[in-house]
């Protein structure tokens, strides 16, 4: 939960209040009818604003709430899943929110936020085919809405329907056998759209598509809703809508978050993807000039059961272009093959990547919306439509254009699911029921793609760039507990996201013995012998070095959460082999345990290896407990401090152990820090997400213009200036004359990449060369560590996004970590200097001293949009040694 108490206003109907920074439960708005169903709920963020510029019903500055946002935990395992309509319609009084005084929809003519509800309660009283419900909020505390079209449905049949759904997931071997499934099975097509702000129309389509399903009267709409349901979220950014921000309210991309699930919106989208487990889903976005619709070119994502679902992805997206050019569009254009470029001509072709694009649009990580469904047995497809922004926003005339392209393309998907949906839903249950028997991957080559069954089409344009590598799964990962795991805590943190996610995991209940490993009971073991093994392991694997096999990649090339999130986590086995060892399974929706603090003992401690022990240790300090820091990477606490550690131990799970007087008398006294930065919203969320709330904005150009006016700087209460971008101060200059005597105080440097080198370089407290790798080089690479800041909790993995070493380093300059070899993503050697050969053996990290200041410079990407956890923690225990 959270680390305290904080000062944000819960929006409970009209009423604004204090409340604590904890998850929430949003229910729906009002008590449904005697002819809908228990309402659904979903723990969320409360509305968060800032208590300076009023609720989300007024003029709002986004960048406000930026600045009194705090993060939440880790994915807590007591989150509960959505719930469902027990029968349909369900239909709640959607609470209306005032319009905003300043909404970017004014400008384009889309649909606002606030319009949605009232457009939906009109329809819900219209139609008994419609319902609605909120499924989350956003950070500024706006309604998710998901939306259901489909045939009326008693409890009974309801039931039924449920209990199909998990039949195909959890029991595929049945519902391939279950004829009354293969008839009566509604299956799930959803719609979503609007997760980056600024891409509107996907939003006005849906209300258009859904108002035309909840009124049509033809015999095919009839039929259409009789088998399936059509499930439409209708902005998974409402937040954005309204600024005109690609980003969340945070200044996070939530359609690159699906795996980190740092926004409230992607935890919402998993909840929901998991709770509607779509046979095909599209999400729409814009612009790329001419309609764009998936699948995807190469590389092709190893966890994808490929040959299940290229066929249908690349026969809908055949089938769109077919309908839109038939539709002849006013306004629309069209792909030019002949130039690669978007033409006013009609050419008859749209684009579609995998046909189209060489590389640069691929399905490789999951970290997109479509990406990650298809890790959940979707057919899944990305639509990019084609008029783009003029300034900040869209043109009315543009928009309405990219409205009916929408509208067209959502019907076009609807009516490939409606004819192919018998074909699609046994792909599905196959692809489940691969994982669950721990079948070998499949992979496709051009030596067999003419066996795979289904639409064939998509066979012509395969070529030695689409061939997939192998894959060899193990059998398990394995999360040790006791003294083989690094951290505890990040163990615990890392399972509660599986479970997020919908991986199942167990734990041993008695120790097991793998390849001359003894595993302790307890430890988590999560079996690839599961529905959902694609999607495990895309999350924990390790990843490919895929440098040579395109010549760039759209967006990061690796991800491990077993790498990167600070835990240990083992590979065991093969997918052949018998299980790990007897285990239970770990209840999603069960609390995780408690920590503990042992009786009889004056002096507690835990170790600092983690970034929830770090929050802890933020926590105490910031309640103004005494807490000292050993050598050997523990937080002490003393006899006053008792009750505060046993209610940290409560809130974070911490186990705290005995310590001997000695340890603590030998130990160094921590403080409660204020920490500068210098940097951008991945090092304000990465430092509030460590607990270091006392945050001090500056810049180079802020400090050096105050300090020639004899005004604050902002560094006059900081403990630790953290440098995430640049420091350029001349020397010389009031600014830099400022920031040295501030480090004779004993202030510290600490940050990330070369301009912290320099920054720390340019007041003599490291010096050499920093050289920076290829820009678009990113990826999973190992580290060594030969000095003593980071030794006590050592990890042998990093993210580079770029690489930044350092050489020649002088008098006084400590290495501090090294690179090793580089194991996953796309770092190309084209560029010998700056490729990851010229990196092997180069130092990472280094420290320096100068007197009273200390500085500590990171050339790993330890912040980057919050996800490697393991760096987190590294950049806390560099900012403590820095500030002791």
């Amino acid at each position: 939960m959270s680390a305290r108490t904080r000062l944000v206003a819960a929006l409970t109907g009209a009423t604004l209040v204090v409340a604590p920074f904890a998850p929430a439960t949003a229910a729906a708005a009002a008590p449904a009818t005697a002819a809908t169903a228990t309402p659904a709920t979903v723990a969320e963020l409360p509305a968060v604003v800032d208590v300076r510029t009023g609720p989300v019903d007024g003029p709002t500055d986004p960048g406000a709430f930026v600045a009194s946002y705090l993060p939440p935990d880790p994915v807590p395992r007591d989150e509960p899943a959505l719930r469902m309509p027990t029968s349909y319609p369900y239909q709640p009084d959607l609470r209306v929110y005032p319009q905003a005084g300043r909404d970017a929809t004014d400008r384009n003519g889309t649909v606002s936020h606030a319009d949605l509800a009232p457009r939906l309660n009109r329809l819900m009283e219209r139609s008994d085919r419609v319902s609605a419900q909120v499924v989350g909020r956003s950070t500024e505390g706006r309604d998710l809405y998901l939306v259901t079209v489909t045939a009326p449905e008693a409890r009974a049949e309801t039931a039924r329907q449920s209990a199909w759904r998990a039949d195909v997931r959890e029991r595929p071997d049945r519902a391939a056998r279950d004829t009354a499934l293969r008839a009566g099975y509604k299956t799930p097509v959803w719609m979503t759209a609007n997760i980056h702000g600024d891409e509107w129309e996907g939003t006005d389509a849906a209300l258009r598509v859904i108002e035309d399903l909840a009124t049509g009267r033809d015999r095919a709409t009839r039929e259409t809703l009789a088998h399936h349901r059509l499930v439409f979220s209708l902005t998974l950014n409402p937040d954005g809508r309204t600024h005109a921000t690609r980003t969340t309210s945070l200044g996070l991309d939530a359609n690159r978050d699906m795996i980190t699930l740092a926004t409230p919106e992607a935890r919402s989208y998993v909840r929901t993807l998991k709770a509607v487990q779509p046979l095909f889903t599209a999400d729409f976005h814009g612009y790329t000039d001419v309609l764009q619709v998936e699948p995807a070119g190469p590389p092709h994502g190893e966890g994808y059961e490929y040959d299940l679902l290229l066929p249908h992805a690349y026969a809908i997206a055949r089938q769109v272009e077919d309908d839109v050019v038939a539709a002849d569009i006013d306004g629309n254009t069209s792909y030019d093959p002949g130039t690669g470029e978007a033409t006013e001509k009609d050419t008859g072709f749209v684009k579609i990547p995998y046909r189209d694009t060489p590389s640069g649009w691929d399905d490789w990580p999951p970290v997109f919306t479509a990406q990650y469904a298809a890790l959940h047995g979707a057919v899944a497809s990305t639509v990019e439509l084609p008029l783009g922004r003029t300034g900040t926003t869209t043109t009315r005339a543009d928009s309405a254009v990219d409205v009916e392209v929408a509208v067209t393309t959502m019907t076009s998907m609807i009516g490939y699911v409606r004819a192919h949906s018998d074909a699609m839903l046994a792909n599905q249950v196959e692809t489940f029921g691969r994982g669950l028997a721990g079948a070998p991957k499949a992979v496709l080559t051009r030596e067999n793609i003419d066996e795979v069954p289904g639409p064939g089409e998509w066979r012509r344009h395969w070529d030695a760039a689409d061939d997939q590598a192998p894959v060899h799964l193990p059998r398990a990962y394995v999360v040790p507990v006791g003294a083989g795991q690094r951290s505890a805590s990040d163990a615990e943190d890392l399972v509660d996201t599986l479970l997020f996610h919908g991986i199942e995991v167990g734990r041993l209940t008695a120790p097991a013995h793998v390849a001359g490993t003894t595993y302790p009971a307890g430890s988590y073991v999560v079996d690839l012998h599961q529905p959902l093994r694609g999607l495990a392991s895309s999350l924990l694997g390790p990843g490919s070095d895929i440098s040579a096999e395109v010549p760039g990649m759209y967006d990061i090339s690796a991800w491990s959460l077993a790498a990167l999130w600070g835990a240990t986590v083992d590979p065991v086995g093969a997918t052949t082999d018998g299980p790990v060892g007897p285990t239970t399974p770990v209840d999603a929706d069960a609390a995780g345990a408690a920590g503990d603090v042992p009786r009889g003992v004056r002096w507690v401690g835990f170790d600092l290896a983690g970034l929830t022990d770090h929050r802890a240790l933020n926590d105490l300090l910031d309640q103004g407990v005494t807490v000292r820091l050993t050598a050997d990477g523990r937080a002490v606490v003393g006899p006053r401090g008792r009750q505060a550690a046993r209610e940290a131990a409560g809130r974070y799970g911490i186990d705290f152990e005995a310590v001997p007087r000695a340890d603590w008398t030998a130990a160094e006294p921590a403080e409660d820090l204020t920490i500068a930065y210098v940097g951008d919203r991945d090092d304000r969320l990465s430092l509030l997400a460590l607990g270091f709330d006392d945050l001090v904005a500056v810049s180079a150009g802020g400090i050096g213009t105050s300090a020639a006016l004899g005004r604050p700087t902002g560094l006059e209460d900081a403990d630790v200036l953290w440098v995430g971008t640049s420091l350029d101060l001349p020397a010389g200059s009031a600014g830099h004359a400022a920031v040295a005597s501030w480090l004779r105080d004993g202030g510290a440097i600490v940050g990330r990449g070369a301009g912290a080198f320099a920054a720390a370089e340019s007041f003599g407290l490291v010096s050499g060369r920093a050289v920076t790798g290829d820009a678009a080089g990113n990826g999973i690479v190992e580290t060594r560590v030969p000095g003593d800041v980071l030794d006590d909790h050592p990890q042998d993995r990093g993210f580079v996004y770029p690489a930044v070493w350092f050489t020649g380093l002088g008098r006084g300059t400590t290495a501090e970590l090294t690179y090793g070899s580089f194991l996953a993503g796309h770092w190309s050697s084209d560029r010998a200097a700056k490729g990851p050969a010229a990196a092997d053996g180069q130092v990472a990290a280094v420290s320096g001293e100068r007197g009273e200041a200390r500085a500590f410079v990171f050339g790993t990407s330890v912040f980057f949009r919050t996800h490697p956890r393991g760096g987190l923690s590294q950049a806390a225990t560099a900012i403590h040694w820095a500030a002791l």
